[in-house]
């Protein structure tokens, strides 16, 4: 990731833990029942204040990272932890990101790109460009705290069959790579709307 090291690890199974992310060895593991499935997919954004973990069960999970401070006043009853401890915490969901099947790629844009999406794929043979809500758009907004996503672009049948990874150009926002079941490795243009 840019700007420094981090390790991210998802469960494979009933999902009892949820993605684990670490800089250093400084940060809490979250816990809890945010999937009901498997968890598939993780896309760290750049800086590392957001995650997105994708799931068997259709959905993908938003994740924000707390400071330390942060997670001592907002979150004063979690578990004892180190002072310098930081905080996973989900945030938000997109319930049904790949009609039902499971996000099995995620991938955030570079900060280079200036646009700040999320693209996924998945086992719907789809790959979705999801963009967050502005209050101009949506009326309510969005936040940090409560973020809300929308599929601001959609490529259907992407692949013949599952779309196993999706990666923006790490210079190029306008640039993805797709390759799915098909043994096909697709190039896409991508133009904000």
């Amino acid at each position: 990731e840019e700007g420094g090291d981090w390790y991210c690890a998802a469960t494979l199974g009933n999902n009892i833990l949820v993605p684990q992310s670490m800089p250093a060895s400084e940060v809490a593991i979250p816990t809890g029942p945010v999937h009901a499935s498997t968890v598939w997919s993780l896309g760290l954004t750049p800086g590392g204040v957001r995650l997105f973990s994708g799931s068997e069960d259709g959905s993908i999970a938003i994740w924000k990272m707390y400071t330390a401070t942060e997670r001592r006043r907002l979150f004063p009853r979690a578990d004892n932890r180190s002072s310098t401890d930081g905080l996973w915490n989900c945030v938000g969901k997109l319930p049904d990101a790949h009609s039902s099947y499971a996000p099995l790629s995620i991938d955030c844009a570079p900060s280079r790109a200036g646009h700040g999406r999320i693209v996924s794929g998945g086992g719907d043979n789809c790959i979705n460009i999801y963009r967050e809500e502005t209050t101009a758009v949506s009326g309510g907004g969005s936040s940090s705290d409560a973020p809300k996503f929308s599929i601001e672009a959609m490529a259907v049948d992407a692949h013949d069959g599952d779309v196993n990874c999706v990666k923006w150009h790490p210079r190029d926002g306008t640039c993805l790579v797709s390759c799915g079941d098909d043994g096909a490795v697709k190039l896409w243009k991508y133009q904000r709307g």
